[in-house]
């Protein structure tokens, strides 16, 4: 995942920046740590905005609601970071591997040290009116984290059972249902308004006898996407959409060679595209991303 260093500057701002190269000057060995938690922060700001880029959301709140939505991603990626058994002790670990060799810390360099992170911890200046986030999108980052987190603790058993039933892991499969429903957001509902459970986005083909509900949906031609109606299997339960999922893989020909073969997220990414599961010529590029997400989130969650 490539990063960017400009996005979110509520999560490291110049301050931060400021505080962590003097005490990196002052105590290697101490700054390793903060070093660590500060990329993972990074590293969780672009988990969180690709969820939101996976979620449908309205065109309210224009560039000024990006904005504040930015600066809550950050925060709420800040959150995450420095937890027991995350990313940033592997890379605390790494960092400290190369530093047994360096010369014991002066008192006064240990005295500069304790300034900087009393500078990096100081409370930050109270945003003005014209800059305070908007009740909005405060409501939309904690919506977001709580329906990911959520999502993810809710379908995990079912996706276990799947994993059980088809041998693909089940973080696999949490990513497929996360990518094809928004993270549960985007759920398809039925003519009524009641739920379908169908958070894969599997067609009522020829054989299926059960429930259906018509919902428009993007197929491509070729690169060109068009859009059109089509039949949905609607469900009685998550348990039963993961059920009906686990058996088209487990039972269906073209899904064979996934299932046997994949062993990365890419691989069963590719295998699925390959297999016809979507006609979106990207899909395979978005549901590998997708896995990544769901497994770097569930980490982050403990």
């Amino acid at each position: 995942m490539r990063l960017d260093p400009t996005a979110g500057s509520a999560g490291l701002d110049a301050r931060d920046l400021d505080a962590l190269r003097t005490r990196a000057q002052a105590d290697p060995r101490a700054a390793s740590r903060a070093a660590a938690v500060q990329f993972e922060s990074l590293f969780m700001q672009q988990v969180v905005k690709s969820m939101r880029d996976a979620t449908p959301r309205s065109e309210e709140g224009g560039a000024a609601g990006e904005t504040f939505t930015g600066m809550l991603d950050a925060q709420f990626a800040k959150q995450f970071a420095g937890r027991p058994g995350g990313l940033a002790d592997v890379l605390e670990k790494q960092l400290t591997r190369h530093l047994h060799n360096l010369p014991a810390v002066s008192p006064e360099n240990q005295a500069a040290a304790a300034a900087a992170a009393a500078a990096a911890t100081a409370p930050a200046k109270t945003p003005t009116a014209a800059h305070a986030p908007s009740t909005s999108a405060l409501s939309s980052l904690k919506g977001l984290g709580e329906k990911a987190s959520t999502f993810l603790r809710d379908m995990l058993p079912h996706a276990q059972e799947a994993e059980r039933r088809t041998g693909v892991p089940a973080s696999f499969i949490l990513g497929q249902a996360a990518l094809e429903s928004g993270w549960g957001k985007g759920e398809m509902k039925n003519a009524d308004g009641s739920q379908s459970f169908n958070l894969f986005g599997v067609k009522a083909t020829s054989g299926w006898t059960g429930k259906t509900t018509n919902v428009t949906t993007t197929e491509y031609a070729g690169a060109q996407p068009v859009k059109q109606k089509a039949a949905f299997r609607s469900y009685a339960s998550y348990a039963d959409a993961f059920a009906d999922y686990a058996r088209m893989l487990a039972g269906s020909p073209r899904y064979a060679n996934v299932v046997r073969t994949a062993s990365t997220a890419e691989q069963f990414a590719g295998g699925m595209q390959r297999a016809g599961y979507a006609t979106d010529p990207h899909y395979a590029s978005k549901l590998a991303r997708t896995i990544n997400h769901t497994l770097a989130l569930q980490r982050a969650l403990g």
